[in-house]
């Protein structure tokens, strides 16, 4: 009777292996999903003056009747 013997893996084997085993490992499963609300960040683009939109009865007729 003949006895089963496990091939042999010479150095490409291996090397095939091992380069798949890193595939699996790094591409293996798919990153954490990320939110869109996660990615966009709202901020003004300049700081709100105040001044700037007040309401000047007066200054209507000192330009352009002036």
């Amino acid at each position: 009777m003949t006895q089963r013997t496990e091939p042999r893996q010479n150095a490409q084997d291996t090397a095939t292996t091992d380069a798949a085993a890193w595939r699996a490992h790094r591409f293996g499963t798919l990153p954490e999903r990320i939110r869109p609300e996660d990615t966009i960040e709202t901020k003004p683009a300049t700081v709100p003056d105040p001044a700037r939109d007040t309401y000047n009865p007066d200054e209507w007729l000192i330009r352009y009747c002036g």
